[in-house]
């Protein structure tokens, strides 16, 4: 027992110490160089500034979650603030939808009866309307705000642009995701993406139904060109992203095949510390993921002229 309770203490210490290297982040905000977020008042020259909106991961498809987001999560978007495009600085937003729930709940990933109501994505779809209309009306033109995410919000990004395609310059999407670990728990890279999504179906079908609901939707509606990232060794969506290569415009970018990006092994960085990526989900957050900066900034070039 006193081994079981050394061992734990020591976990939640590494956990903690961890967290506490990340900086987690509870607020929104413009981010400075330096992670300190200011508000609107920020805006100086709006019409020279490019606004990058940033829409964290969640840990709950449908309930509210603690924090919004961490420094290594947000590190290189930031990396761009202050950069600039056709004589256009950048900025980035973090927009924070920890509090927001969908109308079921949290609780509804363990039921087996469909969805009711509206869901999470669909409200934060709806808070990046808001904060588009809200950049515009200070004066930032509407084609240099772009609204990017990572994992659901990345899900998210698809879904605002095959909504509203007139309503923001342009997307970045970093490894769409938010229906779990879809290609690691159901073996998909030795069961084949058909087999494994069946695999998926008979274990949670109101889950599937959902899923296959927002992807159709994206297939069918999105026709602005974005750009997406995503990595086959991705425990959640990597091997099941191929569909996005059926999207008219999509610049499906696969980050690579193991965890370097040209030739260099990638880690993640907190205020600190710095940690091994372990996990293709994460590729978009390790600090050697910069070097696709000069293909985003080509990205947003081709959007903003």
């Amino acid at each position: 027992m006193i081994k079981i309770l050394i061992t734990l203490s020591v976990f939640i210490f590494t956990l903690s110490t961890a967290i506490a290297d990340n900086h987690a982040i509870r607020k929104e905000g413009f981010f400075s160089k330096d992670f300190k977020i200011t508000k609107f008042s920020t805006i100086q020259d709006p019409e020279n500034k490019i606004i990058l909106i940033n829409n964290h991961g969640q840990n709950s498809l449908d309930g509210k979650q603690q924090d919004c987001t961490t420094v290594d999560q947000v590190r290189n978007r930031v990396s761009l603030v202050d950069e600039e495009i056709n004589g256009k600085k950048i900025m980035v937003y973090n927009l924070c939808a920890h509090d927001i729930k969908g109308d079921e709940g949290g609780t509804w990933w363990m039921s087996k009866e469909p969805y009711q109501g509206k869901t999470k994505l669909d409200k934060r779809v709806e808070q990046n309307l808001e904060l588009v209309e809200k950049l515009t009306s200070l004066g930032v033109p509407r084609k240099q705000i772009f609204v990017t995410g990572h994992s659901c919000g990345g899900l998210t990004t698809l879904l605002f642009f095959a909504r509203h395609p007139e309503k923001a310059g342009g997307g970045i999407s970093y490894m769409q995701a938010c229906f779990g670990k879809l290609s690691k728990k159901y073996k998909v890279k030795k069961l084949g993406v058909e087999a494994g999504l069946a695999k998926f179906k008979k274990k949670k079908p109101a889950q599937y139904d959902l899923r296959e609901k927002f992807n159709n939707e994206i297939l069918t509606q999105l026709k602005v060109p974005l750009l997406a990232f995503t990595h086959p060794k991705d425990t959640y969506e990597g091997l099941t992203s191929d569909w996005l290569d059926k999207i008219e415009g999509m610049n499906r970018i696969i980050i690579s095949e193991d965890y370097k990006i040209n030739g260099k092994s990638c880690s993640k960085k907190g205020k600190k510390k710095s940690f091994p990526v372990k996990d293709g989900h994460e590729m978009d957050q390790a600090t050697c993921f910069q070097y696709y900066n000069p293909k985003i900034k080509e990205y947003i070039s081709s959007r903003i002229k």
